[in-house]
């Protein structure tokens, strides 16, 4: 019989052990932060997938950007394509389940934006399909994954690789990982916005096929935010 608290042992033992080397990704988080701050406040916007437990970090991912972490501010553009379940059923019944985020890749992404592909396994031939058409289009592509190496750390220019073959650890640490980004969008805003004040807006030109404009607004603990005019 397995002894009482083996189960428990093991599991936060197994995390433990992934968490040593995860504290080597502070740099990278922090500059996926400012890199997200920057486009997302420019007008640009973040695509993310996943597949199964991978699909609900993604999509909390996004909850944050579109909702809030903690500050009041603007809601920042992204967009969980799993969660589009009209479009994926149709794209997988018409051109394959392979298909089913590379096609809104192509249908929403633009040159500068930026697509985060989450795997525990990093194998899933529908995010390496989506990670080259966003490569195609002109995305920064990021990756969330177990072990590297692995084909969708490749397929991506960057890629955040939890070292544990326990796939239920690489998940709760993706989980860390996707408020720690939050975090770091949060504490560039302030000095991205602020860097834009005061900038005369250049002279409007008529919206080209597939531009985008927006503008935004960020209010921290209270206060009052400075409306910033973007183009993307």
């Amino acid at each position: 019989m397995m002894a009482a608290g083996s189960l428990l042992e093991t599991h936060l033992a197994n995390l433990a052990a992934a968490l040593l080397p995860f504290r080597d990704y502070e740099r990278m988080l922090t500059g996926w932060g400012e890199t997200l701050a920057r486009r997302l406040a420019g007008g640009g916007r973040l695509l993310v997938a996943g597949n199964g437990g991978s699909a609900a970090e993604a999509q909390h991912l996004t909850a944050e950007l579109v909702g809030k972490l903690r500050d009041d501010r603007q809601p920042l553009s992204a967009i969980a394509l799993h969660a589009e379940t009209s479009a994926m059923t149709a794209i997988g019944n018409d051109y394959g389940y392979d298909e089913v985020f590379a096609r809104q890749v192509r249908a929403h992404g633009r040159a500068g934006d930026l697509l985060l592909l989450l795997s525990t396994s990093g194998t899933s031939p529908n995010l390496l399909t989506a990670a080259q058409a966003g490569r195609d289009a002109g995305l920064s592509c990021w990756a969330f994954t177990g072990p590297a190496p692995n084909p969708l750390a490749d397929a991506c220019h960057e890629a955040l690789a939890i070292a544990s073959p326990d796939s239920q650890v690489v998940q709760e640490l993706h989980l860390v990982a996707t408020h720690l980004l939050c975090e770091y969008v949060d504490q560039a805003l302030p000095a991205v916005l602020g860097a834009s004040v005061g900038v005369t807006p250049p002279s409007v030109e008529p919206v080209r096929s597939g531009g985008v404009r927006t503008g935004v607004e960020v209010v921290l603990d209270g206060g009052a935010g400075q409306g910033v005019q973007a183009r993307g």
